[in-house]
């Protein structure tokens, strides 16, 4: 497979392992890629909850010619507020002038409620209309702070690529593309870009 590619933007869980894995035996220029982060916790870089760690672990160490300066992270130092804040500003240095950022290519997972990035059922940030970068200090799922992609930022992307594995999702997955619950990642819908769902035979055994 040959990909070429700039602006990349990843979560963390389960995709981040099957990324790991996968990219390196793609064919690319890894030159042209930068890559964001759809959410971080604000945990420090070497916490086995970093998203940032798991991606630097997978691929920062031979497995691709990638540097870590074509990674745009999270200051996990700076409070909850002053982290989305600052790494709104970094995303914005490179979508300058844009109402909202376009990002060629987003990678979701979905936990068992229908979250997508960090942003959970019923939590006033599905209705945040204004930043790009919101933070969040009252996570369902720890730790409680985080910091996120708002939904306009995730539906201005050129693709929206939502990977699920696993049987224990399987009924999260029925929901959303069945019945069309109303969970966080009903609402991916691109307005001007596409949705692709990648499910191993556990996570679609409900399809069937």
């Amino acid at each position: 497979n040959k990909l070429t590619s700039f602006g990349n933007s990843f979560t963390g869980g389960s995709v981040a392992k099957l990324l790991c894995e996968g990219l390196p035996g793609i064919e690319t220029d890894w030159s042209k890629w930068k890559l964001f982060f759809c959410d971080e916790r604000l945990v420090p870089e070497d916490d086995p909850d970093s998203t940032f760690r798991l991606y630097s672990e997978g691929l920062l160490s031979g497995s691709t010619p990638l540097t870590k300066d074509q990674f745009v992270t999270v200051d996990t130092n700076l409070g909850v507020d002053t982290a989305a804040s600052d790494y709104e500003s970094k995303i914005r240095e490179f979508f300058p002038g844009s109402e909202w950022p376009t990002f060629d290519l987003l990678l979701l997972g979905v936990g068992p409620d229908g979250h997508v990035a960090s942003l959970f059922p019923g939590h006033p940030l599905l209705n945040e209309c204004q930043l790009w970068v919101a933070p969040i200090s009252d996570s369902p799922k720890p730790p409680p702070c985080r910091v996120t992609m708002t939904l306009p930022v995730i539906n201005h992307a050129r693709r929206c690529v939502i990977a699920v594995t696993g049987e224990e999702k399987a009924l999260t997955v029925k929901k959303i593309l069945v019945d069309e619950d109303d969970v966080p990642c009903t609402r991916v819908k691109p307005e001007s870009g596409e949705v692709t769902w990648i499910l191993d035979t556990g996570a679609a055994k409900n399809l069937e």
